[in-house]
């Protein structure tokens, strides 16, 4: 007679079979040698003993027993037969002493495939064990650039020196931002106390997360990855999982979604809406004349060091114009790591700031934990694309600007040639370059855009591929260091030996500064919101809002003016879209759609170069350090998110 154990274990197997049956999936325990021959196979590599996660075996290594089993390792075969005896025999062994003996299996692509031992398995798992010893064989695949091989090369690397197997992750890099997040270093081997610190912080962060959050399509590695790029792994490890749990709750309402059909919903608000006029925040203020609405400025370099910082304090400077005495602001410039970035938040929320814009992507994480945990601040990074609740982020469509500097480069070149300068190959630089190179283009058909990144690691200087290629029209920086004696900056020919300005994209952040903070006066914030529930809101205005536009030199030919001035006001207007119908690629494929624009997201996720442009994205491996750590914090975050200045 079988055991009760048993006979819950086949009520549960037969109806995991009947559920598989009715959705349409197969019904039995997959078999590795079905769906992997040896072509498919590197080699194979002998791992030893491994304890091996049980949620991670996916099924058996042959087909002789798969259908013995349902999809979950419930058994199936009848209750008076020799297996369910056998199973009740490993049952009782398993509650007098534990399963001792090591199974057999095959891991591929970190699942691991039952040779010998499946009834010890399925006993474990009826009893919700957490893991089971085993003898592992590796089966290595051939390296190719599908995203799962990508995310399985990673862990192989990540095995090696840690020996830990129990993570998931849905993204490629999150390996190598684990290694970092935990202050180790790749190729550093962990000591046996590290692995059980990690293992005990991790459970208890899954225990949490999937007994409250395990409906999200992420998995609890992907939400301890971000969790940590918040907090610091240290200050983790030692929080109490009732610390942890109100993290948790305030954390996860912003974390990214990572499959299309549950991903966060991203607001994308193209330019300001129609002001009202005067609120009662107006008022307020108006009449009260101790109280000022108090904004902060935290940039991460002096103005005089950065033309990035010096625009930006432009637009500050010109807010205190606009409004006077009703508004009081404060800018804060950090060097390097003298300053921590979190302090600093702290003190202007606490200092009694309203609304706080924080100008480099570098402080990305810091504003998103600030405004999780301080929701009454209002907090802005120039950032964009990001599905961040509780953070609005803001930039300028630099792209319109940059494809009315194509056209004029497009016309001034005497031999089709133009030079490039690129900074980081985030997906916002990527469409300033197709923009470029498609109004090049307009005007030029035969127009070639040369790329030059002054981020990737042993380029050549520019110089060279100037006189290597005999280029004399040059699209470089947007901006200048105010304290620098050079001014190499925009649009410009060389022809002649001498420097002449053709054209320089500007940013006016003034335009974006006064209508925030008038938006903030007049009880307008939450104006914005479209949905029923909480949106991420993405500010990206561009010519038509006044944040961008493009400055021309009197010297110019008077047609090029015309016509690009003719574009530019359908641009103001917004009826003319750079990326409007379809265009060719770099490898002769057509991007876009007949008839209408890019979306939002696919511009600003751009990862390819259109036809014209020689030259290529740089790989993360051929950048300096600065614009890795640029990329990095990107993908720390969001990894199919854009960061941008």
């Amino acid at each position: 007679m079988p055991s009760e154990y048993y006979l819950k274990a086949l009520k549960t197997g037969k109806n995991t079979y009947r559920r598989a049956v009715a959705e349409g999936r197969y019904p039995y325990l997959p078999a590795l040698d079905s769906f992997i021959d040896k072509n498919m196979v590197r080699t194979e590599e002998p791992l030893g003993l491994v304890s091996i996660p049980l949620n991670q075996i996916a099924g058996t290594k042959t087909v002789g027993r798969q259908t013995s089993f349902a999809c979950d390792f419930m058994p199936l075969m009848p209750e008076k037969s020799e297996f369910a005896w056998k199973w009740d025999s490993v049952a009782q062994y398993h509650l007098d002493q534990g399963v001792g003996d090591p199974i057999e299996a095959y891991e591929f692509m970190n699942r691991f495939y039952v040779l010998e031992g499946n009834k010890r398995v399925s006993v474990l798992k009826f009893f919700n064990a957490d893991s089971v010893e085993g003898t592992v064989t590796r089966l290595v695949p051939y390296e190719t650039d599908a995203k799962d091989n990508q995310i399985y090369y990673e862990f192989m690397d990540f095995y090696r020196d840690s020996q830990i197997n129990y993570l998931s992750f849905s993204d490629v890099g999150s390996f190598p931002r684990l290694i970092k997040a935990v202050g180790k270093k790749s190729g550093e081997k962990w000591t046996d106390d590290e692995k059980m610190d990690f293992r005990a912080c991790y459970y208890q962060f899954a225990e949490i997360f999937n007994a409250r959050y395990h409906d999200r399509n992420v998995t609890p590695a992907d939400a301890l990855l971000f969790y940590l790029s918040l907090y610091p792994y240290e200050q983790v490890r030692e929080k109490t999982v009732d610390q942890m749990r109100a993290d948790m709750d305030k954390v996860l309402e912003n974390l990214p979604i990572l499959s299309e059909e549950n991903k966060t919903d991203v607001s994308v608000v193209y330019r300001p809406s129609e002001d009202p006029g005067e609120g009662v925040f107006t008022r307020f203020f108006r009449l009260n004349k101790v109280r000022q609405l108090k904004s902060a400025f935290i940039h991460d370099k002096p103005a005089s060091d950065s033309g990035w910082t010096y625009m930006h304090e432009l637009g500050r400077m010109s807010l205190e114009n606009t409004f006077g005495e009703r508004i009081s602001t404060e800018a804060h410039f950090l060097k390097d790591s003298e300053t921590d970035i979190s302090e600093l938040l702290e003190e202007t929320i606490a200092s009694g700031n309203h609304v706080i814009f924080t100008t480099s992507s570098k402080f990305l994480a810091a504003s998103l934990k600030a405004s999780i945990e301080h929701p009454e601040a209002k907090i802005l990074n120039c950032s964009l694309g990001q599905p961040y609740t509780t953070l609005r982020t803001y930039y300028g469509r630099l792209y319109e600007a940059k494809y009315l500097c194509g056209m004029v480069a497009g016309a001034m070149t005497p031999n089709d040639r133009i030079a490039y300068q690129a900074p980081f190959p985030n997906y916002g630089a990527i469409a300033d370059i197709n923009a470029f190179t498609l109004g090049a283009r307009m005007v030029n058909p035969r127009a070639q855009v040369y790329l030059h990144w002054e981020s990737r690691k042993d380029e050549e200087p520019l110089r060279e591929l100037l006189l290597r290629e005999n280029i004399s029209v040059i699209s470089d920086n947007d901006t200048i260091r105010p304290s620098s004696k050079e001014r190499v900056y925009g649009l410009y020919t060389t022809e002649g030996g001498s420097m002449k300005r053709l054209a320089v994209p500007i940013w006016n952040w003034g335009k974006f500064y006064e209508r925030i903070i008038r938006d903030f006066l007049q009880g307008n914030w939450d104006s914005v919101r479209e949905a029923k529930e909480k949106p991420a809101i993405n500010y990206w205005w561009g010519i038509s809002s006044g944040i961008i536009d493009l400055i021309m030199s009197d010297e110019l030919p008077s047609g090029i003016r015309t016509l690009t001035n003719m574009v530019r006001g359908e641009m103001y207007m917004d009826y003319f879209h750079p990326f409007w119908g379809t265009f060719l690629t770099q490898d002769k494929t057509t991007a876009g759609q007949p008839d209408q624009a890019l979306p939002a997201e696919e511009i600003i996720r751009m990862d390819y170069l259109a036809d014209g442009v020689i030259g290529s994205i740089p790989r993360r491996e051929e950048l300096n350090a600065d614009a890795r750590e640029v990329i990095e914090l990107q993908r720390n975050l969001t990894p199919d998110a854009t960061v941008i200045g």
